[in-house]
């Protein structure tokens, strides 16, 4: 059936300017997510209990480290057993702490149209952090700088699926361990105005982190908001030191959450077992959250952890194993009968380069993430060589995946159902949707269409330059800088978080071996 000439071009401009529309760069920050899928609950409520009931009896007959003399002496105030350095938590003075810690969180960024819900069915996704090295614009792996920060920082400002900043994607290593966090930090604030994450590299540092903070956003602002987020990782199995601990501290007294968040390697610091390793896990996050109401009631904190398993070849973590995706399922079930908001991380991969395993890895992963229910995403872009390198190319299309994931997230649109169901009268058998006036309407929207993947015949592929997804991913990194557009901080905010700089960087020793106070 021919288009009709009156149907084909309702609108000014028709097909043509619907498609330069579409092709138009948009940069707005998706929303943060409502998460309306169903989720995967792989214990029913006497499995839960059961790893409830076995991370309390760790809790309270087998004890957790607290190397830190501080904390030691918080709990003995708190009635907890303690002995020596070794902590003993009686389940209902934990279970009365993790009641005063909300069940949701919500984050005020720079620019308020990116403020997010974090908690019950609301999720955020975060980019990688920590990555010693990259693979840069060029796909070269090399050691970073502060200008590779800035760039990631950029990214992760353009990128509409991510929701912050985060903090060192990449390590600077043309700036002094010493001083890095200031750079860091000021970094994560200058470049983009979402959310950010705030350093946790010792208790000093923290505390440089929450002062910026309060140059940002003001004292009474950080009172009562949460603006970033700490991450403090436990030493499994069940050991808390004295450098996560103080930098816990440092959050929480100001009222910002922290990610408490065992460090899982399963089958090295865990037993090789998914159930047990759960119930260890679940313990080490549940001492350090109660830890954070000791420290201050009503505090904000997030239920986390790093989930890997162990190649019993090599001694080498392993991403996107089916054992992680069902750890992601069991702790997301445990988040919520606790009641608290909780992490995981996304988009894993141990490949050397973006390739094959990289995608399947990240792909399983992310799939996992999406039907657990997780409410901070870490990690999710750009994450390579398990976290040894941030990857350009994978960072673009690790967003692109999470993009889709949010699409799908969402749950089905009906709210054109009565029109769309109209259409197929208007066509009949044996006609096409494409000059409807719904597809034009619609088509935009209707379905998730990929920038970086190609679906082109192989002859238009091939009459295209044959490029790959690394090299399409790099010409769409370079094309997105060349576009960037600062959003420019306060003069006087500016000026404020560059003198508090400057001032720590004249007082601490620019030297790679620092005190642990610092």
């Amino acid at each position: 059936m021919l288009d009709k000439p009156e149907r084909r071009n309702p609108r000014a401009g028709g097909r043509a300017a619907h498609r330069a529309k579409r092709l138009k760069p948009n940069f707005t920050m998706l929303p943060g997510l409502k998460n309306t899928l169903p989720l995967c609950e792989v214990m029913d409520g006497s499995q839960v209990a059961r790893i409830d009931e076995a991370s309390m009896h760790i809790l309270e007959n087998v004890g957790v480290v607290f190397r830190d003399d501080i904390a030691l002496a918080d709990w003995k105030r708190a009635g907890a057993k303690v002995e020596g350095d070794r902590v003993y938590l009686d389940r209902g003075l934990v279970r009365e702490l993790i009641k005063s810690i909300p069940s949701s969180i919500s984050y005020k960024a720079r620019n308020p149209a990116n403020n997010v819900e974090a908690g019950g069915r609301n999720s955020v996704f975060v980019p990688m952090t920590g990555a010693p090295y990259l693979r840069d614009l060029e796909d070269v792996r090399r050691t970073p700088t502060l200008d590779d920060l800035a760039m990631f920082h950029k990214l992760s400002h353009m990128l509409p699926s991510m929701h912050s900043s985060a903090h060192h994607i990449v390590e600077p290593y043309d700036h002094p361990i010493s001083q890095r966090h200031l750079r860091i930090t000021y970094s994560s604030m200058k470049y983009s105005d979402k959310m950010f994450m705030g350093m946790t590299t010792s208790p000093k540092n923290a505390e440089d982190v929450i002062e910026m903070c309060a140059v940002l956003f003001g004292d009474q602002f950080l009172e009562e908001n949460a603006v970033t987020t700490g991450n403090c990782n436990g030493n499994s199995p069940l050991v808390w030191d004295e450098t996560m601990l103080g930098a816990m501290r440092a959050f929480c007294k100001r009222n910002q959450p922290v990610l408490c968040s065992p460090f899982v390697l399963g089958g090295a610091n865990t037993p090789a077992s998914v159930a047990v390793s759960v119930a260890q896990l679940n313990a080490e996050a549940l001492s350090a959250l109660a830890y954070t109401q000791v420290i201050r009631k009503g505090a904000p904190a997030i239920y986390g952890h790093y989930l890997s398993t162990v190649s019993m070849k090599s001694g080498a973590p392993m991403a996107g194993t089916p054992e992680i995706s069902l750890m992601n399922f069991m702790i997301g079930q445990m988040a919520r009968y606790y009641d608290v908001p909780w992490r995981t991380s996304n988009t894993l991969g141990g490949s050397k380069t973006f390739d094959a395993q990289a995608g399947y890895e990240s792909a399983t992963t992310l799939s996992a993430v999406m039907h657990s229910g997780a409410n901070y995403i870490w990690h999710s872009a750009g994450w390579s060589e398990a976290g040894m390198h941030c990857s350009v190319a994978k960072f673009i299309v690790d967003a692109e995946q999470c993009a889709m994931a949010y699409r799908m997230a969402e749950g089905v649109n009906w709210s054109d159902f009565d029109e769309a169901l109209s259409a197929v009268a208007d066509v009949g058998p044996g006609g096409h949707y494409l000059g409807h006036p719904h597809t034009l309407e619609n088509f935009q929207t209707a379905y998730f269409m990929p920038e970086m993947f190609d679906n082109n015949s192989i002859e238009q592929w091939v009459a295209d330059g044959s490029v790959e997804i690394t090299e399409r991913a790099l010409k769409h990194a370079k094309k997105m800088l060349s576009e960037y557009q600062e959003p420019k901080l306060d003069e006087g905010v500016d000026e404020a978080l560059q003198e508090y700089m400057a001032k720590r960087e004249r007082e601490i020793p620019a030297a790679d071996e620092l005190n642990q106070s610092y």
